[in-house]
């Protein structure tokens, strides 16, 4: 055993360093990112991390793979593929316990196998709505839910940064391979089970009650837009009474109705829906996937907006001075058109507002010829006070109007320029689009497939899967690398280094002595125990990859000091690392609920501290039987 009473050098600068980055990351007034990387550059000046190895986390297989999930849960998320899983496996008109049961649990479920901010993000609105339909305050269900991601992503080796981290410790031991996909689930699984079952039955009254209007800022106002009936639809050949009574889940209503080209104002409740037919609707922005989902509609005015312009919209009595002026030669539209191809994938979704002094003001997109001058669509228009049935491209814009924009990111910023509007928000609204959730979802079980069987390493997976996504545009290319939490990374890449130096002048096996002299005093399962709740106390304090990246060498250290099976002490870090259920700090996930929830900063222990007494009570037993000292 070595002697923690005397330390070299090397162990004491190393000391000193992590002291003040933990320091650092518990007093939060620097990015996790930025504390980690001034760690690595101290660790270098130290000399303790060769220059020339400095960088090599950023390299390392866990970082790879974090990278890439992140990117193919964006294409699941955006191709809509969650939210059809959403609208047909969550319960419509159960009671508090089923519902709350069915939430977190689908959330527990989705954070096995995507990101778990992801998870949270997708599911947060319908939280919201359960909530209202139950009458309950936002916070309790949203606390449930937050809980419940976090859990889920224990279960998987894609679940959660933390078990790629320690996945990647272990391949580095000697005659070791990095965990499976599914190693963690033998604990994980059981553990997530018995606690989301506890937060359904029990859990959900312990959350505070709150009241706020904070899930009030979710809502900017009803949009008017136009949706077309497709064939073979199952709104085709509905009526309108069936229709609207469709529409009421998603507090959305039938204002005219266009077929022919003829608009009928309030069309009559027996009249039958046909293919083609166009629906002037008034709904909530939120609910519209819902809408466009379940009844197999389409967003009219969401065209290819790179095809031949349609200059048959315009009307000469309209055309304003300006454009009437322009002129393109053939080589320039060329141009253009090619640009436009390549940009045909990287299009967004901005709401603009528009300003009383703006040259909108009056004109429409017809008249300002909006898609062939700019290459945007104008999908809907949200208008306080006041209702409209005309048709979008005709429909008058008045000062205030909130304008849901289509379109390249140039081509909005240059219409936003040149009229004078306000982005206020961009917004992340999945368009439901089948062939592409059908392939994102295909990619992404190939993927676990790979990597299951072990077919080829796990990044190497994973890897692919991006590949194949950019290349059958299941997303957008700008969202390849949007979608990437580039803090993680870059603390994953510089924190790795450092845990090398920490196991290379054996600190690692220091701490671990110190552990186990003082408080284990040798004992193998208060040693394992120690571990588990020195991870989960640091979880809840700091971010949950940091922790699991200063962890994993102090849990090998202590299973080289013992002589025992490192196995159960990296898995014990990895649950640890997943039980951040205290502070609104501990996790993204718990911070995303504290405005909507109307939480305060010691709201989260009150069903936090029974969840984390349950994992200990679990996972210990757990741990012992299937990872044996």
């Amino acid at each position: 055993m070595v002697d923690h009473f005397s330390m070299t050098q090397d162990q004491s600068l190393i000391l000193l360093i992590l002291l003040m980055t933990l320091t650092l990351f518990l007093w939060g007034r620097w990015r996790h990112d930025i504390v980690a990387g001034g760690t690595l550059l101290a660790c270098v000046l130290a000399g303790l991390v060769d220059a020339n190895d400095a960088f090599s986390g950023f390299a390392h297989p866990a970082v790879i793979t974090v990278a890439c999930v992140l990117v193919l849960s964006r294409a699941l998320q955006i191709s809509g593929a969650v939210d059809w899983l959403t609208r047909h496996l969550l319960p419509q008109q159960s009671g508090v316990t089923l519902s709350i049961a069915a939430l977190t649990g689908l959330g527990a479920c989705l954070s096995g196998f995507m990101n778990n901010v992801g998870a949270m993000a997708l599911l947060m609105p319908v939280a919201l709505q359960v909530a209202k339909r139950l009458e309950l305050s936002p916070g309790q269900v949203l606390m449930p839910l937050a809980f419940g991601t976090i859990l889920g992503g224990m279960t998987t080796l894609i679940g959660t940064p933390p078990n790629l981290i320690v996945s990647g410790f272990r391949a580095d031991m000697a005659d070791a391979q990095a965990f499976a996909m599914f190693d963690f689930a033998w604990v994980g699984l059981p553990v997530a089970v018995v606690c989301v079952a506890f937060v359904a039955l029990l859990g959900w009254r312990l959350v505070p009650v709150r009241k706020t209007a904070a899930n009030d800022s979710f809502d900017t106002g009803a949009y008017v837009t136009e949706v077309r009936v497709t064939e073979k639809s199952k709104a085709e050949g509905m009526r309108i009474r069936a229709f609207e009574q469709a529409l009421d889940a998603a507090d959305a209503q039938v204002l005219a109705l266009v077929r022919h080209e003829v608009k009928i104002n309030a069309p009559g409740d027996g009249r039958k829906l046909q293919a083609g037919d166009i629906l002037i609707v008034e709904a909530d922005l939120e609910s519209l996937p819902d809408v466009l989902g379940e009844l197999g509609l389409a967003l009219e005015e969401a065209v290819d907006i790179t095809s031949v312009p349609e200059n048959s919209e315009t009307d000469p009595s309209t055309t304003p001075p300006e454009s009437a002026a322009q002129s393109v030669d053939p080589a320039t539209a060329d141009a253009e058109a090619e640009s436009g191809a390549a940009e045909a994938s990287e299009i967004r979704l901005i709401e603009l507002v528009v300003r009383e002094e703006s040259s909108l003001v009056g004109r429409s997109a017809k008249a300002i010829r909006l898609r062939t001058r700019y290459g945007i669509n104008l999908l809907a228009v949200s208008r306080e006070g006041s209702r409209s049935h005309a048709r979008l491209r005709t429909m008058t814009i008045k000062a205030g109007d909130l304008l849901l924009m289509q379109g390249p990111d140039d081509a909005l910023n240059e219409f936003a320029a040149d009229y004078g509007c306000i982005p206020l928000a961009e917004r992340d609204l999945n368009l439901p689009d089948r062939q592409k959730a059908l392939l994102a979802c295909g990619i992404f079980v190939l993927v676990i497939g790979l990597a299951v069987f072990s077919v080829v390493p796990t990044a190497i997976a994973f890897a692919l899967g991006v590949l194949l996504s950019m290349l059958l545009r299941t997303l957008p290319l700008r969202s390849v690398y949007t979608a990437v939490d580039w803090p993680v990374i870059v603390l994953l890449g510089a924190l790795i280094p450092v845990a090398g130096a920490m196991e290379s002048t054996g600190t690692a096996e220091l701490i671990a002595a110190g552990l186990l002299d003082y408080l284990a005093q040798g004992h193998a399962v208060i040693a394992l125990g120690l571990i588990l709740l020195v991870t989960m106390f640091l979880s809840d304090l700091m971010n949950n990859a940091a922790t699991a990246a200063v962890m994993c060498p102090v849990a090998m250290g202590t299973a080289a000091v013992l002589g025992l099976n490192a196995d159960a002490f990296l898995m014990a870090v990895a649950i640890g690392a997943s039980c951040a259920f205290l502070t609104p700090v501990g996790h993204q996930n718990n911070t995303l609920i504290l405005g909507p929830g109307g939480f305060r900063f010691g709201d989260y222990w009150r069903l936090g501290l029974p969840i984390e007494l349950c994992v200990c009570a679990v996972s210990l037993p757990l741990l012992l039987i299937f990872w044996p000292l």
